[in-house]
């Protein structure tokens, strides 16, 4: 008989929220949404897709399209046409900024992440 296989910790990763003021948040959620309204070309597959209810979906694209001073999301209502959503090129610079400032500060962390690393116990043996 073989003994059991413990699950693999999760690996290490830094998360990133900027906070604009008490009334606006970036954070890797409203990213997602974004990457997700510009590869779907529509807010609710969006949301689907990140296991979000329509109104969930569309709340994020409201707070961010109200803290930004250009709309980051442009949205049509559906009909006999279809409706969709796309990335303004607001939204699109918004996201390049984002991610780029999530990879500085993961590359300048890497050490300081790999030191605290190292100082974890070994979760794997303990039940």
């Amino acid at each position: 008989m073989t003994e059991p296989v413990a699950p693999m910790p999760a690996p290490t990763r830094l998360q990133l929220r900027i906070y604009f003021g008490a009334a606006a948040m970036l954070g890797p959620g409203k990213a997602e949404m974004l990457e997700r309204i510009r590869d779907t070309g529509s807010i609710s597959a969006a949301g689907r897709a990140m296991n979000m209810s329509y109104k969930r979906a569309w709340s994020l694209v409201e707070e961010m399209n109200a803290a930004f001073r250009d709309p980051l999301v442009d949205s049509t209502r559906g009909g006999p046409g279809g409706g969709g959503a796309r990335l303004t090129k607001a939204g699109a610079v918004v996201l390049l900024h984002f991610r780029a400032i999530e990879t500085a500060a993961s590359q300048a962390a890497a050490a300081d992440i790999a030191a605290l690393t190292a100082m974890l116990r070994d979760i794997s043996v303990q039940k």
